[in-house]
């Protein structure tokens, strides 16, 4: 068994971002969901609900307001120039 522990990312519980975990895409600590696959997944109607169905449960509820928050904070970063 290995003792793999990826790094979190900024002050976040349930999100990390490690190189060897995803190629270093922000996921969900203790899982293999990158937070844009649950973004996408909501963004096409799924629920929470679904999302734990299509992924065998192993979306922790508690991670979902982590993924909003974080993805509010990328979108409200400026990264093109206008």
């Amino acid at each position: 068994m290995s003792d793999f522990a990826p790094l979190p990312y900024k002050n976040y519980q349930w999100i990390v971002a490690d190189p060897r975990l995803l190629g270093g895409a922000l996921a969900i600590r203790g899982t293999r969901l990158s937070v844009g696959l649950i973004l996408e997944c909501m963004a096409n109607g799924m629920t929470v609900a679904d999302i734990n169905e299509s992924f065998d449960g192993c979306l922790p509820a508690e991670a979902v307001p982590e993924v909003l928050k974080v993805a509010s904070e990328l979108a409200s970063s400026v990264h093109v120039a206008a």
